[in-house]
């Protein structure tokens, strides 16, 4: 049919052709942001998916923080121990020197002087309360802390570190209380401030390997604590990872499938244009009916 106000060809080409520029915008908007979903309505529901798994990788990447900060945690306390061994070592030492018999009082003496030395040290790295250690004044800033926290200080309750992304996923790390037992025999004052321990004291070398013992006792219990958190670490980086990977396959677009579907698209649209150009020429030949 023949006709001039209703140009049926011209209407479907300028819908096909709107189609196919809409279709070319989304195809631009994925390459130029490199996302697959733009707009909530290009998949909601893997919109969704991603939502929830974007934040299940930024909980698993706060305990990554963590468990990395623990370590450290563990690390500086076994540093201090280690350190305090080598102390009690020397103790140790100097309480077999004391007990030579070829030593005058002046040798044993200087023996004694540097026996104190060691032990301030310990009881300085340790700290605590006089109710606790002896002494004439409380150590409220000990040698021995991780930001602020002490370290070898009592805590029946250990400290509980978050391992995983879901609610209850947690160790706890024993506490490394030195102020009591075997260790507190090497550090204790009495009332004047003078150490209960002396170089020359019959039981001395026993003591101190007893604390020598109960240190690395702690730290035995500090190196199991590291290899789980360790452990924790590696299985939080997996697990990062391959949330990663499924947020990807849901969110990233796929640059050589989309750039197919951009030629696809940009020709339509060349040809969309060229044949909507041609529809809106076919009402000429009912003028040449006129004419005739």
């Amino acid at each position: 049919m023949s006709v001039i106000n209703t140009n049926i060809q011209a209407i479907a080409g300028a819908r096909n052709l709107n189609h196919s520029q809409e279709m070319l915008g989304r195809s631009l908007a994925r390459l130029s942001s490199g996302s697959k979903i733009v707009n909530p309505s290009d998949d909601a529901a893997g919109l969704a998916v991603s939502e929830k798994l974007d934040a299940q990788g930024m909980r698993v990447k706060a305990a990554g923080t963590n468990v990395q900060n623990a370590i450290s945690y563990v690390q500086t306390t076994d540093g201090f121990m280690a350190g305090m061994t080598k102390i009690l070592s020397r103790l140790s030492e100097l309480g077999i020197l004391a007990k030579d018999v070829t030593k005058n009082s002046g040798d044993v003496d200087l023996y004694q002087q540097e026996f104190v030395a060691l032990q301030d040290q310990l009881r300085a790295t340790i700290g605590g309360p006089t109710s606790e250690i002896g002494g004439t004044a409380d150590i409220d800033t000990p040698l021995g802390a991780f930001n602020g926290i002490t370290l070898f200080g009592s805590n029946p309750a250990g400290r509980s570190v978050t391992i995983g992304q879901a609610v209850g996923q947690t160790m706890t790390i024993s506490e490394s209380n030195l102020r009591t037992g075997s260790m507190l025999d090497v550090i204790s004052q009495d009332a004047s401030g003078n150490y209960n321990l002396t170089a020359t004291d019959p039981d001395a070398i026993q003591k101190i390997t007893d604390a020598i013992q109960h240190v690395a006792t702690q730290r035995a219990t500090l190196g199991a604590s590291q290899s789980r958190l360790e452990l924790a670490s590696t299985t939080l980086q997996v697990e990062n990872e391959n949330l990663a990977s499924a947020i990807s396959r849901i969110r990233d677009v796929d640059v050589a499938e989309e750039s197919t579907q951009y030629a696809r698209y940009n020709i339509l649209v060349q040809s969309g244009t060229a044949m909507l150009a041609q529809a809106n020429q076919t009402p000429q030949s009912v003028l040449k009916l006129l004419q005739g």
